[in-house]
């Protein structure tokens, strides 16, 4: 099964994507009503109409494209929790966040992106990372490297003695164990910031922008995407524990991905140092 989808012709995917975000998200983009927006479990966790239209037809259309897989969306689960567990499941399957950035969007700002990923058994295979203002895609697909608009990208390594640049997830939203962990990254040699669009600083890391970061949370579609770019830029990723970052849970956090390596064990060290 994985070599099938390894070997397919991913076109239409990138395709879909466009298409999803063209009908339901670019229209509303600096158009969007009071009544248009609504919160889910608070202020910072925002939902649109173009979210939930995007991810509904995301769902059908990459269905269509792939018969027997099934689709884990941000929205959908947000309605029926037990439909994450398809993550782990047997099928195909898609993992949409139909917009990543939704504080953003709704701020009428371009730091938005719509994430697409297909995994199967644990194992992310390829992803879509579409900043549709900007209008820039990246594509990876595992084993076949990642392209931003088509052409090769290589995250490669900070420079020797250079601050590393890390975005972070915001200490007011984490527990007190993963603070300590996070404020530990404030140290000499090392410069933090808030992240934005999960999915965008992660296409930072990628093109070596950015030289790392450090999450606290593991929901699949803020990462698996992102996860599999860095990875095919030439990137790596550690949890806690210093292990790969798993989509399908259980994961020591906070974890890191980063530009190399090296960069990811010297994150990982201070965020065990913190812990």
């Amino acid at each position: 099964m994985i070599e099938q989808l390894l070997t397919r012709d991913f076109s239409d995917v990138e395709a879909a994507v466009r298409e999803a975000a063209a009908a339901e998200i670019l229209p509303r983009f600096r158009q969007l009503a009071a009544h248009e927006i609504a919160e889910k479990s608070g202020p910072h966790d925002l939902v649109t109409v173009a979210d939930r239209g995007a991810e509904e037809h995301l769902t059908a259309s990459l269905t269509a494209l792939l018969p027997g897989s099934v689709v884990v969306g941000e929205e959908a689960v947000a309605a029926d929790p037990s439909s994450y567990g398809a993550v782990r499941g047997e099928a195909p399957v898609w993992i949409v966040d139909p917009v990543d950035g939704t504080r953003q969007f709704v701020r009428g700002e371009p730091g938005f992106c719509t994430l697409v990923a297909l995994a199967h058994r644990g194992e992310v295979l390829a992803s879509w990372t579409y900043a549709p203002v900007l209008d820039e895609m990246a594509v990876a697909v595992r084993g076949g490297g990642a392209r931003l608009d088509g052409k090769p990208l290589a995250a490669g390594s900070p420079a020797p003695g250079a601050v590393l640049e890390v975005a972070t997830s915001h200490p007011d939203f984490t527990t007190p164990e993963q603070k300590r962990s996070l404020l530990n990254l404030r140290t000499e040699g090392i410069s933090t910031r808030p992240c934005g669009s999960a999915g965008l600083e992660y296409l930072a890391v990628a093109r070596g922008a950015l030289d790392a970061v450090g999450f606290t949370w593991e929901l699949a579609w803020d990462h698996a995407a992102g996860l599999l770019l860095v990875e095919e830029a030439g990137g790596a990723h550690l949890t806690l524990t210093g292990e790969p970052f798993r989509i399908t849970g259980g994961n020591a956090l906070p974890f890191t991905a980063a530009r190399d390596a090296a960069t990811a064990r010297r994150v990982h060290e201070l965020l065990v140092a913190g812990a």
